[in-house]
């Protein structure tokens, strides 16, 4: 029966190697651009190689789902899993200075993105599939705050290991990670899940997905857009406005990592308020304190100002923990899930492109200040988007 189904259950199953796979991503996040420098890029070359872990994600998005459709969740977690430690051996590769080296490193950071895409998307396909509706949110919530709690440690785990590896130690956190998530996926079995109606179902194309969907990707898909967009330009103006208003990197670090403490600690209270009151109680919200914070940011002139208005941010990311993925499961058509939600997926990593595109942008026309207030409005545009495209509840 459903009304004994227990997130626990699938705890070892989702959300141990959630947590994994987010430490193993989090140990490399720092590094990527450093190691680019060290290989001889420039400032701009190294800041682009970097936005290789989205170009890898938005390639794999939608392959992605007609990978979970063939092969099913689990092996394709594995995959990934292979795909990831591909891509990190490749990174460790230091052949000396110059293009060709630049050019291999770029490869490895292609296939880490792509790699975390394989695997998000297999983990929300199996966690929409397995939990009953009355659980959705809790679950996908839980989902998503596993790997930011990945993600919050994997710097730390990985800046103790370059004490005694220099950079290469951050990568070998990042396979030992890797191997332990991959592990853990060989020991837990999938839960079973009902296969009937999936085999019965005739198979949904990508391009047949789209005209099935259609509405709900111009409309329910551009609010999401937005809240990516916003999410992702919270990670730049942190670090932007702290070294604006001359703090040291180590104090905007310290900043930085406070939100995300708050980030993380914020996921479960707001899936069980989508469960029980529905979806825009929590994503409306969100995006509401999201836009807020980045306009309380031009007003902070000290670590103390900028550290409330990061913790506002972090606070608003945090009660919108698993939201995309929680939507993209309601508004799932029950043949061709996967499919449906690799093009989901990709509408949310487009977003996340976008939105650094509006902070410079706008700050190249009227400054920084102004660039982030800018940013701010895409977090009210999102909430007006999720307000009116959000499905009422029955």
């Amino acid at each position: 029966m459903i009304e004994d189904f227990r997130l626990r259950s699938v705890a070892a199953a989702a959300y141990g190697p959630a947590v994994l796979f987010g430490l193993s991503e989090g140990a490399l996040l720092p590094v990527i651009a450093l190691s680019a420098l060290e290989r001889g890029a420039t400032t701009s070359t190294a800041a682009l190689i970097a936005a290789m872990l989205g170009v890898g994600s938005l390639a794999a998005n939608i392959p992605a789902g007609v990978l979970a459709t063939r092969v099913g969740e689990r092996r394709s977690m594995l995959l990934a899993a292979a795909v990831l430690v591909a891509g990190v051996l490749i990174c460790l590769v230091d052949v000396g200075r110059g293009p060709w080296p630049l050019l291999l490193y770029g490869s490895g950071v292609v296939l880490i993105g792509a790699a975390a895409a394989v695997y998000s998307l297999a983990r929300q396909s199996y966690l929409s599939e397995v939990v009953p509706p009355h659980m959705r949110a809790r679950a996908l919530s839980t989902l998503g705050g596993s790997m930011r709690i990945g993600v919050f440690l994997g710097p730390f785990a990985g800046a103790a290991a370059m004490r005694f590896a220099g950079l290469p130690g951050a990568y070998y956190v990042s396979l030992a990670a890797i191997a332990a998530a991959a592990a853990l996926v060989l020991r837990v079995p999938d839960l079973a899940v009902p296969t009937d109606a999936r085999a019965a179902a005739p198979v949904v194309t990508t391009r047949g997905m789209l005209k099935q969907q259609r509405r709900v990707y111009a409309t329910l898909g551009v609010g999401i857009l937005l809240l990516s967009a916003i999410r992702q330009t919270r990670q730049t103006v942190v670090p932007l406005w702290a070294a604006h208003i001359g703090l040291s990197p180590t104090t905007g670090s310290i900043i930085y990592g406070v939100a995300g403490a708050v980030d993380a600690l914020t996921f479960y209270p707001a899936g069980k308020v989508m469960d029980r009151y529905g979806r825009r109680w929590v994503a409306v919200p969100a995006t509401l304190v999201l836009g807020t914070s980045f306009l309380m940011m031009p007003f902070a002139g000290g670590a103390a100002l900028l550290t409330v208005a990061a913790m506002v941010m972090g606070f608003g990311n945090g009660i919108g923990s698993g939201i995309v993925m929680t939507l993209g499961a309601d508004v799932a058509p029950p043949a061709g899930r996967p499919t449906h939600l690799g093009i989901w997926n990709e509408l949310a990593d487009i977003g996340t492109g976008v939105g650094p595109l509006i902070l410079s942008a706008a700050t190249a026309l009227a400054g920084l200040g102004a660039g982030i207030a800018a940013s701010g409005l895409v977090g009210f545009a999102a909430a007006g988007a999720l307000w009116k495209w959000i499905p009422r509840r029955e």
